[in-house]
């Protein structure tokens, strides 16, 4: 016959209403009644009760509650690097919507790995999650079909899945491209270079093609050699660089095709006595206070993170039968000076040395 439990392990265990209900002298089912805020309670028994658990420390088990009512009340998120400050908003702006529906948000990070997306991804469906927000990092997302069929409401975000049709939030990259060349060329600028991420992520290449659409709508023919796309470290923006510099048309304009790519591009050009108009998609933090202050075209990661959770939480709610839904924000332009700067006939460009 199995030993009564120690006080050490009652101290451990933690308090249930069954306990609640031992300590207020009242039934398990006035105690229920109390927890779940019904009326129909004596106001004397509410308060012997309200008592009884701060004195226990007891806490309602949610998750058993959830799964009563067939959910789990969490979702999970999915991000390239939830520390970028970009995530981070996004996230964010999850997490509030989140809020206001009574979810949990159990948020990873894929860091640009497909194989480590899917295990994430698979990891919060066994879990039971109610749904699924994701940045994609892989091109292949036919491993969700089966959660998808079994009622897993998926909503991406960023970039579109690959082999698959679901809801997604983009940013109209291709148009905040075209509008940063755009303005530069508004300033007298006709060699203007691109540098962007790796040329396989799907807002890499919509960026260079809002660089080549607004070039060659200007009657400007377009350069391999004005651009470069790779992964942003110091040496390949320094070769970058270098390239866009050297011969006898350099370029006198930039367009960096992401926050980290410009940050890069900044750090470099501040060891050069290099004068060069410069625009970069996405916006930095103090970017504002450099001389001259950082123009952009900026992403709104927090009105993405919130089109997302609303477009899963109605997914979530059982609006299941209508086609998958693409929505797009919009990028704008802040000018704050770096972007019109004109470019000046005598300017020197001296590679790196």
């Amino acid at each position: 016959m199995a030993s009564p439990p120690s006080d050490q392990t009652r101290q451990q265990r933690r308090p249930t209403m069954k306990d609640v209900a031992a300590a207020a002298g009242v039934s398990l089912k006035t105690v229920s009644r109390v927890v779940n805020g019904e009326s129909n309670v004596n106001d004397d028994l509410r308060a012997s009760v309200l008592e009884s658990i701060a004195q226990l420390g007891f806490r309602r088990n949610a998750s058993a509650r959830d799964l009563r009512q067939g959910r789990s009340g969490t979702v999970g998120l999915l991000l390239e690097d939830v520390a970028d400050p970009f995530y981070s908003i996004l996230s964010r702006a999850v997490e509030d919507v989140a809020r206001e529906h009574g979810t949990m948000v159990f948020a990873g990070s894929s860091a640009e790995d497909a194989d480590r997306e899917r295990d994430l991804a698979l990891a919060f469906c066994e879990r039971r999650v109610d749904g699924l927000i994701i940045v994609p990092a892989g091109t292949s997302h036919s491993y969700l079909l089966p959660e998808m069929r079994a009622g897993i409401p998926v909503v991406f975000v960023d970039r579109p899945p690959g082999d698959i049709e679901a809801d997604m939030v983009l940013t109209d990259n291709l148009g905040g491209s075209r509008r940063g060349v755009e303005h530069l060329l508004s300033h007298g600028h006709r060699r203007i270079g691109f540098i962007g991420d790796a040329p396989e992520i799907y807002t890499a290449g919509e960026r260079l093609r809002g660089y080549r659409e607004a070039l060659e709508s200007a009657g400007i023919p377009f350069s391999d050699e004005l651009v470069t796309q790779a992964r942003p470290s110091p040496d390949s923006t320094a070769a970058a660089l270098d390239r866009l510099l050297a011969g006898p048309s350099p370029a006198t304009a930039l367009l960096c095709g992401n926050s980290r790519t410009t940050v890069s591009v900044l750090r470099e050009l501040a060891r050069r006595s290099t004068r060069l108009a410069l625009v970069g998609f996405d916006d930095v933090e103090l970017g504002d206070l450099l001389q001259p202050g950082l123009t952009v075209i900026a992403q709104d990661p927090g009105a993405m993170g919130a089109a997302a959770a609303r477009l899963l939480f109605q997914r979530i709610a059982g609006d299941t039968a209508g086609p998958p839904q693409t929505v797009t924000i919009g990028a704008r332009l802040i000018p704050r000076g770096s972007g019109e700067l004109r470019p000046r006939p005598t300017d020197a460009h001296p590679p790196r040395g």
